[in-house]
């Protein structure tokens, strides 16, 4: 769930209130803050009822701030046609009786009359479908392999920060809120498009990572894999203070939790297989839940560090290979040094960090192994 400058800043003075002995007037400012109401309002009342210490940032913090906000700013698009635009970029809306939504599709240039698989891309925070599209390059892979994708555009009117809803119990559940609009773009676009039914995957980043976490445990029947970036576990948040506690990797007390999730001693055994992607020096939803997210497949067949490039620069990262009892399998890539970005995406779009490794080319190779199958 990543989250824009103003929110951050409301999160600073919420903290400020807790440290204060003050959770009513942090919880209200918690609430305002999602609502999307200005920041001076919650900064305003925060100063009215706790003195926050202020002082001048060091170098370290200054130089750390450029670098971030150099980091996930999206460079300017270049003029000469990219290798996605071979293709068909195009807009459509779909509408259930939980609302509308719309959605851009990519359909590559190789299309004809053989089905082709189809991914489906969940946006963070903050994002759009194009911002997505940009820094994963995933339509450049969809011209390489001959794949149709697809990406769910969440509007302001549903999360002020154009956040999926993934902590809202209402939205956790198969045929029930945003859960039913993802489901029914992915049901359209097969309907309309010669799709093989056997290779339909769904990843996200941030909140997007949350809520495809969802999609494949909700919907077994439709995708076959999932691919879930700097996310998070279905079930470890109810509610928006719930959220928070385990974006910090704080203990999970939800319901989903209490009735055999995180924190019960049951953890329900995975259906499909799923590949999870996690930065060690993540600040906004800790390392812990990728460790959350593969749970459930407790045999761990192979571990090895993984350097994606000779290059200087490229990070190191770790991959464990698992499998659950019932033989499904899962792949965890714990990345050193990453911050909440999208590994080796294009500084064309947001959040990505182009020191790798390709998360878009690795969940692409792991979707096209694992075909749907009936267990």
């Amino acid at each position: 769930m990543k989250l824009n400058e103003g929110f951050m800043n409301s999160m600073h003075k919420v903290m400020a209130l807790l440290r204060n002995g003050n959770p009513t007037e942090a919880t209200e400012a918690i609430q305002r803050a999602l609502r999307g109401e200005e920041i001076a309002d919650v900064a305003s009342e925060a100063h009215a009822d706790v003195q926050v210490q202020e002082r001048p940032a060091t170098a370290t913090e200054t130089s750390t701030a450029t670098a971030r906000a150099k980091a996930f700013t999206r460079a300017p698009a270049p003029s000469d046609l990219e290798v996605e635009d071979r293709g068909h970029f195009t807009t459509h809306s779909y509408a259930n009786a939980a609302g509308l939504r719309q959605y851009r599709l990519y359909v590559p240039a190789g299309y004809r009359s053989e089905p082709l698989p189809l991914v489906v891309m969940l946006h963070g925070c903050t994002q759009d479908a194009d911002d997505f599209a940009a820094g994963t390059q995933m339509n450049a892979l969809a011209e390489k392999h001959n794949c149709i994708v697809a990406y769910p555009i969440q509007p302001q009117h549903a999360n002020p920060s154009k956040c999926w809803n993934w902590f809202k119990p209402g939205d956790q559940e198969h045929d029930k809120g945003e859960p039913s609009l993802i489901a029914g773009i992915t049901r359209e676009v097969m309907a309309s498009h010669r799709v093989d039914p056997d290779r339909v995957y769904i990843a996200g980043l941030s909140a997007g990572g949350a809520m495809a976490a969802i999609m494949v445990r909700a919907y077994p029947e439709l995708y076959a894999a999932a691919g879930v970036h700097s996310g998070l576990a279905h079930g470890c948040a109810h509610d928006l203070p719930s959220a928070l506690a385990a974006m910090r990797g704080g203990k999970r007390k939800g319901a989903k939790a209490r009735r055999g999730g995180l924190d019960g001693a049951l953890v329900e055994a995975p259906k499909r297989p799923l590949i999870v992607f996690h930065g060690d020096a993540d600040k906004t939803v800790h390392p812990s839940n990728a460790m959350d997210l593969v749970r459930g497949f407790g045999l761990e067949a192979s571990s090895q560090n993984h350097a994606p490039a000779a290059a200087p620069g490229h990070r190191m990262c770790n991959v464990k290979r698992l499998k659950s009892e019932h033989g499904v399998d899962a792949e965890l890539w714990t990345i050193h040094g990453a911050p909440h970005a999208w590994a080796g995406g294009s500084p064309r779009g947001t959040y990505t960090d182009a020191s790798g490794p390709n998360a878009s080319a690795e969940m692409m190779r792991f979707f096209l192994a694992h075909p749907r199958r009936i267990h």
